[in-house]
């Protein structure tokens, strides 16, 4: 037996070998293929109405920030309402502390006055009498 027979032999032998091991590899490999192919259809069958809720969410948020950002400018108004109220009852405050002082010394002169008249009038009275 020359050396070209035997690296024929060794060679055959070597197929052999290599296609037993190959094939449950490759039956393996299949296998893995069709689950995965099955967990793909079933991820996206669960996945699609999940996207469509998400995307029905997604146009209801657009339509609350819509509505929202329009609201802000009312709020904005009723704010510098709220402001300007604040600022012409501090001046009405003021305006009545001032009457109010004004009133109080007045009165006070007023009440001098009638303390003094009557006694200037006693007085005049005392002499007459």
């Amino acid at each position: 037996m020359g050396i070209v027979p035997l690296a024929v032999i060794i060679i055959a032998l070597t197929l052999v070998v290599l296609g037993i091991f190959l094939v449950p590899l490759i039956l393996e490999i299949r296998k893995t293929a069709v689950a995965l192919r099955e967990f793909i259809d079933c991820t996206e069958s669960e996945l699609k109405p999940v996207l469509r809720e998400l995307n029905e969410t997604l146009a209801d948020l657009k339509v609350l920030t819509h509505g929202t950002a329009e609201k802000v400018e009312d709020v904005k108004s009723f704010m510098e309402a709220v402001g300007d109220t604040g600022r012409n009852l501090h001046t009405i405050n003021t305006v009545i502390g001032s009457v109010a002082g004004v009133v109080g010394h007045s009165s006070i002169w007023l009440t001098g006055a009638k303390v003094a008249s009557r006694f200037i009038i006693d007085r005049i009275i005392k002499k007459r009498g």
